[in-house]
């Protein structure tokens, strides 16, 4: 019997990965506000559901992915109604990037009606059309079990990783972001000192990518700015700066002194100042290429 999904939140992400759950064989019925959107997802193949709870009612796995933890307690537990409509031993899945703390909350709700639950965020934005995204599973090893089908349409198995119990997900995913907005940041102003001081970008980039500093973020994304003057709007910054404070909420609650990522989250407001809600992921970028007076570009065709 074909699993049944259903998908609420055909954006950015959300469009692509439901995409590759249709292109898999499951049966699938999705639902946006926006109409564009779920009219995309029909022409890939998915049926047009009216509402998120009629999307959930006869899913047997419903997976949302939504931009934060707002809209994912309205579409599960508020006005959506999307929990409340799934029917008992079926099984909701959260892809969005959001907090421990409603994830809790959806956790208790879930097991009132009935259905499991597990968070299951993502990373690696650029591969959800070719289905090699980072997935973070939290929840019972059994529920991930279940979902893990369906999950691995969306990225390679050994990528669909159960990371802990419910809410690990969560917590992986905002650590995982934190790192790499960090490494934005201290790239940033590395090229950006390193320019001012007469050594060339080309120079610079070819020591930091070979070198003991590389990062995930040197050897790909940053190319994005440094050689194709892109900084990454595929991912707005309203939404980094979300993610940013979830981290920081998290390293409160741990106890744990988060002075890097606090200074950190500090830049990333002055690009969204700067530049708006709408500007993208590497505004911090652009932001040290204003401090510095220059573009930080490549000369040459360095890089992939």
């Amino acid at each position: 019997m074909t699993t049944r999904v259903g998908f609420i939140g055909l954006g950015h992400m959300g469009a692509p990965m439901c995409a590759r759950i249709v292109g898999a064989g499951f049966s699938v019925t999705a639902f946006d506000l926006a109409p564009a959107a779920l009219a995309v997802a029909v022409l890939e193949g998915a049926q047009a559901a009216g509402s998120a709870a009629e999307c959930a009612q006869a899913a047997d796995v419903l997976i949302t992915m939504l931009p934060g933890p707002p809209q994912v307690e309205d579409v599960l537990l508020g006005s959506g109604g999307a929990l409340a409509a799934m029917r008992k031993g079926s099984l909701a899945v959260d892809m969005s990037t959001s907090s421990p703390a409603l994830g809790r909350r959806i956790v208790d709700a879930a097991a009132s009606h009935g259905v499991a639950f597990i968070d299951a965020p993502v990373a690696d934005a650029l591969k959800a059309r070719e289905g090699d995204l980072h997935i973070f599973a939290g929840g019972r090893a059994a529920d991930v079990a279940v979902a893990r089908p369906v999950l691995e349409a969306m990225g390679k198995p050994d990528r669909v990783v159960h990371v802990g119990p419910h809410g690990a997900g969560y917590t992986v995913k905002l650590l995982v972001n934190l790192q790499w907005f960090v490494h934005a940041a201290a790239a940033a102003e590395a090229l950006a000192v390193g320019t001012r001081a007469g050594i060339d970008a080309d120079t610079l980039y070819t020591a930091f990518a070979a070198g003991p500093a590389r990062s995930s973020f040197l050897e790909n994304e940053a190319l994005e700015v440094l050689r194709d003057g892109e900084y990454g709007e595929r991912f707005p910054l309203g939404l980094v700066t979300k993610d940013l404070g979830l981290a920081l909420d998290l390293a409160h609650d741990s106890g744990v002194p988060a002075e890097l990522s606090a200074v950190t989250q500090g830049l990333y407001h002055q690009a969204l100042d700067k530049y708006g809600s709408a500007a993208g992921e590497m505004a911090v970028v652009r932001l040290y290429e204003d401090f510095a007076g220059t573009p930080l570009r490549l000369l040459h065709a360095n890089g992939r």
